[in-house]
């Protein structure tokens, strides 16, 4: 009996052992790229590389909280998303660390940092979303200016996302202050803060309570607005006549990360002519930042949106005291 035992255990030994399936490359990533774009994005990126992304999906600020919280032992290789200024953030607080990409010199200065840090991989200008029904309805002439919004028949009308927890918002704070100075900027922030009916914590989220008619007029960065437009909703895009600020969105590699390789493939695909071209192709709404990549038909041309250009340096550096400002002067004033 014992020997048949032994027999038996040998033979099992010996049978042949099925390979063992490879896995394919993967890669963790935590993306403030609304939901519906990051997934379209990444797709494309899985199909060019085999990389699989895996995505957890972050506002700026509930972002860098869980990067921070997770210093010691991080839980995802790439950043993805989130203006250029908070990754300036997250640089200075030691959260990410420096890639020099082959394809990062093709970019304008302003949309890399010469340290390495982040690269910016597309831009969208802030405007006004305006439901051109309810205005209607309500007899309202469309604001063209910051100063419009002001006006008391917009009480409980506009809808905007919160600098706490959005980036949005922060470049709207910034943009403010570098039109008006700081003090005037407060003061016209709390001028305004009655005819916000919601600040709300995606940066996204005011483009679908004017599409729905829930608000008048929603302030964000663009390409929501555009895509509902082709979705049927009566809106309207207008570009503050006084100026706007634009978001730089980057990607930064995770201090840390077990899985450099494919974070750097991720990069160079993303700033790459095909990665730019991918972001007309599933169709975002995204302005290209490489000056070879196609602009997405539909899209104005930047010369006819009235720009100023983000000091990156003093939002970087600024985020934390001008925030706290907001929440000190406008939102505690409610």
């Amino acid at each position: 009996m014992r020997r048949w035992y032994v027999i038996l255990l040998v033979a099992i030994v010996l049978l042949p052992v099925p390979a063992i399936r490879a896995q394919s490359p993967s890669l963790t990533i935590y993306s403030s790229v609304d939901e519906e774009n990051s997934r379209k994005i990444l797709a494309a990126f899985q199909r060019a590389t085999g990389i699989e992304p895996r995505i957890t999906f972050l506002s700026t600020g509930p972002a860098l909280a869980r990067l921070e919280a997770e210093r010691n032992n991080p839980q995802a290789d790439v950043w993805f998303g989130a203006p250029s200024e908070n990754h300036i953030d997250a640089k200075l607080r030691g959260l990410t660390q420096p890639y020099g990409s082959p394809n990062a010199p093709a970019l304008d200065a302003r949309f890399r940092d010469k340290e390495n840090f982040w690269v910016s991989f597309y831009m969208n200008p802030l405007g006004f979303g305006l439901n051109k029904a309810v205005l209607e309805g309500r007899k309202l002439k469309a604001p063209t200016s910051w100063q419009d919004l002001l006006d008391p028949a917009f009480r409980g009308l506009i809808q905007m996302p919160s600098p706490q927890t959005s980036g949005t918002a922060y470049t709207m704070v910034v943009t403010l202050v570098q039109l008006m100075g700081e003090d005037k900027a407060y003061a016209y922030m709390r001028q305004l803060h009655p005819n916000v009916q919601t600040y709300t914590t995606s940066g996204t989220a005011p483009s679908r309570a004017v599409a729905f008619a829930e608000v008048a007029i929603g302030i964000q960065f663009t390409p929501a607005f555009y895509q509902l437009y082709l979705r049927g909703y009566p809106l309207l895009t207008v570009f503050p006549k006084e100026g706007v600020g634009f978001e730089a969105p980057a990607i930064s590699i995770i201090r840390g990360t077990r899985r450099e390789t494919e974070a750097r493939r991720l990069i160079d695909w993303m700033i790459s002519v095909d990665g730019q071209n991918a972001l007309g192709d599933q169709e975002t709404f995204f302005f290209p930042v490489h000056a070879k990549a196609k602009r997405q038909a539909g899209l104005p041309s930047l010369r006819l949106v009235p720009l100023i250009n983000i000091d990156l340096d003093f939002a970087g550096k600024n985020r934390r005291r001008l925030v706290e400002r907001w929440v000190n002067e406008v939102l505690g004033g409610r």
